[in-house]
């Protein structure tokens, strides 16, 4: 689990169909210092953030399998929105 900022919303023309529903997010991965940590991801939103939320991000496959579906080739998630 990470913590990341929304910094964007991403369009694909084409999408797995484990993803047909699902809406794609760009974060920027964040440090303890709250510095900016690696570059930008792409992201599956399972909980409503926005742009400029702060984040809870995974790349457990297993929490991916259980909100899409068993065969998903999703890698990274947002679990959960921090409180301001």
């Amino acid at each position: 689990m990470q913590r990341a900022k929304v910094v964007g919303s991403a369009t694909a023309t084409l999408k797995h169909l484990s993803m047909r529903s699902a809406k794609l997010l760009i974060v920027q991965p964040l440090g303890v210092d709250r510095s900016n940590d690696g570059f930008p991801l792409l992201v599956v939103d399972t909980v409503g953030a926005g742009a400029g939320d702060d984040v809870l991000i995974t790349s457990d496959g297993r929490f991916a399998r259980q909100h899409l579906s068993e065969n998903t080739p999703v890698r990274w998630t947002i679990i959960g929105i921090e409180d301001q």
